[in-house]
């Protein structure tokens, strides 16, 4: 017998064994038998998503787009009055609305805002503007008829600062709590108490005339947490005050008031404080949820607006 072939025999073998233990101890990549995932699958989405109509789209209660009209959509509410608006081209997405010390007056109950409609929620919106150094500035206003606090008070205080800071803008709302008294509220400033600075930095955007900004405001009805985010960051440094009996709740009637208060308004003033003006600034892409989103979805929510979507 040909030894060298009995050689060659026993490598071959061993060569085909030891491919045949390998195959056999190869892991499965794919255990769930998961359908395949193809990179193409997520081209042109932000965050997985095409455009800002995808978050949350059965929690959405209330929209302004302003891209040429002051109507909100859900509702196909018009304002009652209106002062110093107008629209222009360079929005978050198409048209945006310009206020030139200017509001929106919506004399309606909308439904989403009856009592008890609005347990939790999330306003979304994009606004520019500049401190001022003498007033505060209202973005939004679910507003009490005759009375200076509104349920809900979407306010900056552009007061602070003079316009010529860029640096600092200090995003100050507050609500009326249940039993339609107390205010609570919660802004983007250093803690005072020693030492808690580094745990409770303070956050905020820049800011100018032609600087968009996105704002967004949570409220949990469940824990009474309170949030700020300002362009897709958790900006505010008292969330946890409307627990207890300070929990938020819509009072009936109200109403809704874009760009300023009642004592803005002609006609309309319910006492003497002067501590607004009506808003010189623009907004765009005013969404109210009738739930808390998710952090990730806030920031997809920034993310899609800075492309557009």
């Amino acid at each position: 017998m040909n030894s060298s072939y009995n050689v060659q025999q026993l490598i071959t073998g061993g060569i085909l064994v030891l491919l045949t233990t390998l195959t056999a101890c190869k892991k499965d990549g794919n255990p769930n038998k998961l359908p395949s995932v193809s990179p193409k699958d997520y081209e042109g989405l932000v965050d997985g998503f095409s455009s800002s109509e995808e978050i949350y789209p059965d929690n959405l209660v209330a929209y302004w787009s302003f891209d040429g009209t002051a109507t909100e959509l859900k509702s196909g509410t018009s304002p009652a009055q209106t002062a110093g608006n107008s629209f222009f081209d360079a929005g978050v997405r198409g048209k945006a609305l310009k206020l030139n010390a200017g509001y929106l007056y919506y004399a309606k109950q909308f439904g989403a805002f009856k009592k008890g409609s609005l347990k939790s929620f999330t306003i979304s919106e994009w606004i520019q503007i500049l401190n001022n150094g003498t007033k505060r500035t209202m973005i939004f206003q679910i507003a009490r008829p005759g009375i200076f606090n509104g349920d809900l008070n979407f306010r900056l205080n552009t007061h602070s600062f003079p316009a010529s800071n860029v640096t600092d803008l200090k995003i100050n709302p507050y609500f009326v709590t249940v039993n339609g008294t107390g205010t609570q509220d919660n802004i983007n400033t250093l803690r005072d108490a020693p030492g808690m600075a580094s745990y409770f930095p303070y956050v905020t955007p820049q800011i100018g005339a032609d600087v968009w900004v996105h704002l967004v405001l949570t409220y949990n009805g469940a824990t009474g947490y309170f949030d700020i985010w300002a362009n897709g960051i958790k900006a505010g440094a008292y969330a946890s005050r409307g627990t207890g009996n300070n929990l938020f709740t819509c009072h009936e009637p109200n109403e809704v008031i874009i760009g300023g208060n009642y004592n803005t308004i002609p006609g309309m003033a319910v006492d003497a404080n002067a501590d607004y003006a009506p808003m010189t600034g623009s907004i765009d892409e005013l969404r109210v949820y009738n739930t808390v989103l998710p952090d990730a979805f806030i920031k997809a929510l920034y993310n899609l607006g800075k492309v557009k979507k």
